[in-house]
């Protein structure tokens, strides 16, 4: 057993420009909104990328769509902290360690927790631990792990992976949303939500199904993708009901459930399995897409102040490598009588 883990706050930014069905439809390339709807779910999305810029060349040149790019993943990752460390109540000063990771940097050095942390002042540790659309998931599994933390620890999740997209493919295009996530964490200093249970798992072998080269578009084997996710996110989502319904019971809260935000058609076959009622399955992939890492912690930000005293929240991540992770979460007093394990 570990010493509790603290989450003080989550935050999130997602950009103005909005993707919608009928923008895909109006680029020709073979879709449209009931195409899209039946086999993912997503009526809209938000993008770093000039809707002009998209139409006219349907973002065939990478280079082009990073200079494009009208915020860059330091400019999001700094928005969506300062959203958090509002939230925590906390200031730049305060923080003792950047941990930043997701699906696509914009550099392969230095470190984007770097930039992110030069761009709020933070004189602080500050490395990347990147596990694609895990990599909130694997983070906070390994920060748990962790005996000698700062009293505070910003982890950012910059996903602005519409830069890496080419929407002359309806199979890809039709997927991605850009967002940022950021988590404002704690070992010293108790809060009301607290990191019970971590895991992170891999199965290396599968890691041709879901690529981004260097140098170019995002890549996936759909079927493949959809039935590892369907598989691991219910697997994880059984190992973690008992305990979580038993606090619920206990407390009077109830289970909310959260899982990786690329396909609603997964998420809501997933919820049905496990009995979920659909108000306890918090997700927002209609109306912003796959956004990768910051998928799953932008709707726990979104449902912050809906989550009450006695509420357990199952994460559940899957991403790239093959590689996915989960989290248990209990709402309540501020306490320090918790103890959180990792597995």
């Amino acid at each position: 057993m570990l010493r509790p883990l603290y989450l003080h706050a989550v935050g999130h930014f997602h950009p103005e420009n909005v993707i919608d069905n009928r923008f895909l439809e109006a680029l020709d390339i073979g879709t449209n909104d009931e195409w899209i709807l039946e086999r993912v779910g997503i009526r809209a999305r938000r993008t770093v990328l000039p809707l002009d810029y998209v139409r006219r060349t349907k973002n065939a040149d990478l280079r082009a769509g990073q200079e494009a790019a009208l915020y860059s993943n330091v400019e999001t990752g700094k928005r969506a902290a300062l959203h958090a460390m509002a939230r925590a109540g906390i200031g730049p000063k305060d923080v003792g360690m950047v941990i930043a990771g997701g699906c696509a940097p914009e550099m392969a050095n230095p470190s984007e927790a770097c930039r992110i942390a030069a761009a709020l002042e933070i004189e602080a540790p500050a490395v990347d631990i990147n596990s694609a659309c895990s990599s909130f998931g694997a983070q906070l599994h390994l920060l748990g792990s962790m005996d000698d933390l700062p009293p505070y620890v910003l982890v950012v999740n910059p996903e602005n992976t519409t830069r890496v997209v080419d929407y002359s493919d309806r199979a890809t295009a039709v997927l991605w949303g850009d967002a940022t996530s950021a988590a404002i964490l704690s070992r010293e200093v108790p809060a009301r939500a607290r990191i019970v249970s971590t895991s992170l798992a891999s199965s290396p072998m599968g890691w041709k199904a879901v690529t981004i080269p260097r140098f170019g578009h995002f890549v996936q084997d759909g079927s493949a993708v959809q039935r590892f996710a369907i598989k691991t996110t219910s697997s994880c989502l059984e190992k973690l009901l008992p305990a979580a319904r038993a606090h619920a019971e206990h407390t009077g809260g109830r289970v909310r459930f959260i899982g990786h935000q690329a396909n609603l058609l997964v998420l809501e076959s997933v919820a049905r399995r496990a009995e979920l009622a659909t108000e306890d399955h918090f997700h927002n992939v209609v109306d912003f897409g796959n956004t990768g890492a910051a998928g799953a912690p932008s709707v726990l930000s979104q449902n912050w102040e809906r989550l009450e005293d006695g509420d357990s929240v199952i994460v559940v991540v899957v991403g790239s490598g093959l590689t996915w992770a989960s989290l248990r979460i209990e709402i309540g007093e501020k306490t320090r009588t918790q103890e959180t394990g990792a597995s």
